[in-house]
């Protein structure tokens, strides 16, 4: 009897709220804080569609900015089911064109916007291709607030697949966002040069796979977080900061095959004092160590705590990179160490990198707690690889955790030796000791 009390109950109370109008539900959820809000929309497919309201318009590319504007000051946060959250607004770009562009904008939870641009159904091939150049410039600190009775201030705005065409727009939206601090940027294609400037209220920066990118010009003194996925940029941080937070995943290389040493010499000074770090073996290699190398007992990585490292190999050379890099990180508590064949090698490194552990200044790591391997599949190679790491912990420590790429756990006896699972072979548990000596 009790299960269907509790279908009948839950019949009730669902067909209850289906003879309420939209703008009761929408009171409701205005009394909701904002995590609990959202949670409605998981209620029924009544309570999808009211989250899920479109507010359609049409103009032509110039009106962007001001339909934008006028969708976000209609919005309120407290009362967020009084007006959609989801803005398309069509527009052509000339007259030729048979079909519309789409804008589509979207106002996420925590004072986010997205605006994602890539949805073109009549647009020439060379046209979405066409290189451009694209200046993000917010106003300071001393520009008064326009007067405004919008209660939704964007803090976090996501660009996806900003074109040549639309450049220009983009920027004039971002000029009027005086509360922006966090700004992503991704898929956009044919963007060859972007000035970022912001010396009051942006601290995190991300940009994703915009891989037609040459030039970076950060004027961003109070940043504090910068993502990088894609190929490396020529980039010139104008005004100095320091990053707690830096993931420079450059696997797919340079943008340029002239790329040296010295161009990467200002954005290494905003790294330096980092907490979490991502890095490739490569950009050590190639860009870092050359400019370190002579000075390397003085140039450390003193904050660190977190490193993710993608390697290209699995050879001698690729540990013994992350192990220099290691010793420069006194630090440490977690280590991860990524292998991915297809990510970009410096191949330079082959002959005078050899000498990598011996040519820096020792380093223990009295605080590694966590080491965490991924992309191996010879587990013969993956406890070799964790012995070596395990030898820089310093003789008064704990013996790391280590996560090996199939979500076991690699543990060591008391003698230093590897412990298998009992399922592996005998055979590969009597290759192991020749393995350690040649790694050590």
């Amino acid at each position: 009897m009790i299960p269907s009390m509790e279908v009948t109950t839950t019949t009730s109370i669902e067909g209850m709220f289906s003879t309420l109008p939209d703008e009761i539900l929408g009171s409701i959820v205005s009394f909701l804080p904002k995590e609990s809000a959202l949670e409605t929309s998981l209620i029924s497919k009544r309570w999808r569609q009211l989250w899920n309201q479109v507010l359609l318009a049409h103009g032509s590319l110039h009106d962007i900015t001001a339909v934008l504007a006028k969708f976000l000051a209609n919005f309120e946060e407290h009362d967020p089911l009084k007006h959609p959250r989801k803005l398309h607004f069509h527009y052509v770009h000339h007259q030729e064109q048979e079909e519309d562009s789409v804008m589509l904008a979207t106002i996420a939870t925590n004072s986010k916007l997205l605006l994602d641009f890539s949805v073109f159904e009549d647009i020439n091939h060379k046209e979405l291709e066409a290189r451009y150049d694209l200046q993000l410039i917010m106003p300071q600190k001393h520009v008064p607030s326009s007067p405004s009775s919008s209660t939704f201030l964007v803090k976090t705005l996501h660009l996806k697949s900003v074109r040549d065409l639309t450049s220009v727009v983009v920027s004039s939206i971002v000029s009027n966002l005086e509360h922006l601090e966090n700004l992503v940027i991704s898929e956009c294609s044919g963007l060859k040069s972007l000035l970022i400037e912001s010396e009051s209220k942006l601290h995190k920066l991300s940009i994703l796979d915009c891989l037609h990118l040459k030039y970076l010009h950060l004027r961003t003194s109070k940043l504090k977080s910068f993502r990088y996925r894609g190929l490396l940029p020529r980039i010139w941080p104008e005004s100095h900061f320091n990053l707690t937070h830096a993931k420079l995943d450059f696997r797919l290389g340079p943008i340029s095959s002239d790329f040296r040493s010295e161009d990467f010499d200002e954005s290494l000074l905003t790294i330096k004092n980092s907490k979490v770090l991502t890095l490739c073996q490569w950009t050590f290699e190639a860009l870092i160590w050359p400019s370190i190398s002579p000075s390397s007992c003085n140039f450390i990585f003193y904050k660190l705590k977190e490193l993710c490292w993608i390697g290209s190999h699995k050879d001698e050379n690729s540990i013994n990179a992350l192990v220099s890099f290691l010793k420069l990180c006194p630090a440490l508590e977690q280590l991860s160490f990524k292998i991915d064949p297809k990510s970009y090698s410096y191949w330079g490194s082959r002959t005078k990198f050899s000498c990598f552990k011996q040519a820096t200044k020792y380093k223990e790591l009295q605080h590694l707690k966590l080491i965490r391997l991924m992309g191996f599949t010879n587990r013969v190679e993956e406890i070799s690889v964790a012995k070596t790491l395990v030898g820089l912990v310093a003789m008064s420590g704990k013996v790391p955790k280590i996560e090996a790429s199939d979500g076991t756990h690699i543990d060591f006896n008391f003698h230093g030796y590897p412990e298998l699972p009992t399922s592996e072979s005998h055979n590969k548990v009597a290759e192991i000791p020749n393995l350690i000596s040649e790694n050590i």
